[in-house]
This record gives C-alpha cells, structure tokens and sequence, in this order.
C-alpha cells in the first residue's frame, strides 16, 4: 500500500463528516501510543504549556533517579532513553520556548549527575550537543526570551 501524502490526506478530510473525523482520530489513537499521546497533548496540554514543561521536568527527575550507576554503559543507555522522549514531547508542543527549557533542563540535570559525565566521552558529547542544539534555537526565540536563556546557558 503506498501511503497518501500530508496534501492529499488534507484535502480528503475536507470532505469528511464531524462523525467520520471523530472515529478517524479514535481509529489512529487505538493503532499507535504515539498517535495516543499526542491526541492527549492537542486535547488536555497544549492550553497549559507551562504545566506541561512542569510534568516533563518532574519526568525527567524521576527518570534520572532510577538510573543504575553501576556502568557507564547502563548511564549511557537511560540517558538516550529519557532524550529520546523528551524530544518526543518536544516535537508534540511546537513551540521553541517549550523546546529550550526543555533542553535545557536536561543539561542541567545531565551536568549536576553522580558520577560526573567527564569520565564518558558520549555522553559529554550528548550534553555538548543538546546545549548546541539550545543555543541555536534560542536565537530563533525573542529578544528578552534570548536574554533569559542566555543566562541559564551560561551557567551551564
């Protein structure tokens, strides 16, 4: 089967009924947990961003308490666990402010960890990399947004 692309797939929908998109939307969110968190963040989040930062700040706390520090190897693979997702959030949300705080959060959290993350050469580089990431997107940002973050970014 060939897939449709986002034009067609748009034009489609033009034609649909309310109750054709409403099991439209059920029917995705059954298929993929993706698709279901999304709808979740569209239909109960996205009025309350800063709510929303908050729970994945306090996900990001709890994942990185649970973290087995008895090999690097095992730090290295919880860390890409939890930015995996955080990105994951970060592309449901849209907005760059949520995407900076969000990453900068991270640094944080990945900078003040025991043991330090200078004795592993990825996992400074996914820091070194995520902090990159931030800068570049704070310069898309406003100019007292930028101030702000800038702050925070040179604490890190």
């Amino acid at each position: 089967m060939k897939t449709a692309s986002v034009v067609s797939i748009k034009k489609e929908l033009k034609y649909k009924s309310r109750e054709e998109l409403l099991d439209i939307c059920l029917r995705l969110a059954k298929f993929k947990k993706e698709n279901k968190e999304l709808l979740t963040y569209l239909l109960f989040e996205s009025e309350d961003e800063t709510g929303y930062v908050e729970s994945i700040k306090t996900y990001m706390d709890a994942e990185f308490e649970l973290i087995n520090t008895k090999s690097i190897f095992y730090i290295r693979k919880s860390v890409r666990k939890i930015l995996r997702n955080v990105k994951k959030y970060i592309r449901y949300s849209l907005k760059k402010e949520t995407e900076v705080e969000l990453l900068l959060y991270f640094c944080q959290k990945l900078r003040d960890f025991k043991p330090s993350i200078k004795r592993s050469t990825q996992l400074q580089n996914t820091y070194d990399r995520q902090l990159l990431l931030a800068k570049k997107t704070i310069e898309k940002l406003h100019e007292d947004l930028q101030y702000d973050f800038n702050l925070i970014v040179e604490e890190l």
